[in-house]
């Protein structure tokens, strides 16, 4: 059950649209079209920023280079270990 509440004032055009949408997809209420959306959108950004895509060659020459790697140098080792001060994961 949701008890989280969003309160937020908009204009009477934009409000009308949105009841229109809601009702057109069969939704119960406006309130359930936003958190549709909000749900939806959100889940976009995340994966958008949480997520790196690469051309096929360029993700092969980053596993060959991955793989020709030799041992972690000190640079490398305190890199690490900041990003796990930070909180990086």
């Amino acid at each position: 059950m949701a008890t989280a509440r969003l309160d937020l004032r908009l204009n009477d055009e934009i409000k009308a649209k949105a009841e229109k949408a809601a009702a057109l997809l069969g939704l119960k209420s406006l309130t359930e079209y936003v958190v549709h959306l909000m749900d939806e959108d959100a889940s976009r950004v995340i994966a958008e920023h949480e997520s790196m895509v690469l051309d096929d060659d360029i993700f092969d020459r980053f596993m060959s280079a991955c793989e020709k790697a030799g041992k972690p140098n000190k640079k490398l080792q305190n890199a690490l270990q900041f990003t796990k001060e930070q909180g990086v994961q």
